[in-house]
């Protein structure tokens, strides 16, 4: 197996990336404009893509929200590499920044879709840091086009 590793900083509170992280608003504002779901643990978070030549987007199930520390979602439909495989962000504290220790992990081998897809998780971290700066993120359809792909 392997992971998908991020590590980025905001000056931004725990609580409020903790916020951008676990409501439907939230996410809305840094990853895809087009969020919609439950973001309780059990829930089910749905995230569309579309225009994306790939199946058009991800649900994830909710297994854990630790008030500004710890989110944990699995992927349950989407493209078949990433069904099955978990998403983590951890939040601390350190030198007046609150730093998000992102993971896609359990990935059943890398390969180019898995370059790709740390790419745009890369892109899509930068737009949860300008949210939560600024109160502005470039969610999809407003995010960095890195390739054919998009």
């Amino acid at each position: 197996m392997v992971d998908i590793l991020h590590r980025i900083g905001t000056t931004s509170t725990p609580e409020k990336v903790y916020a951008a992280l676990t409501t439907v608003d939230g996410l809305a504002g840094w990853w895809t404009e087009q969020t919609s779901g439950e973001s309780d643990v059990g829930g089910i978070l749905r995230f569309r893509f579309h225009g994306v030549p790939m199946p058009d987007g991800f649900d994830m199930k909710v297994l854990q929200a630790e008030p500004a520390e710890r989110v944990l979602w699995e992927v349950v439909d989407g493209p078949e590499e990433w069904i099955g495989t978990r998403i983590v962000f951890e939040l601390k504290q350190e030198d007046g920044y609150t730093i998000v220790l992102f993971r896609h992990e359990g990935w059943a081998e890398s390969g180019e879709f898995m370059h790709h897809c740390s790419t745009k998780w890369a892109t899509f971290l930068m737009s949860l840091k300008k949210l939560t700066e600024t109160g502005n993120g470039e969610p999809a359809p407003h995010d960095v086009r890195i390739s054919n792909w998009h």
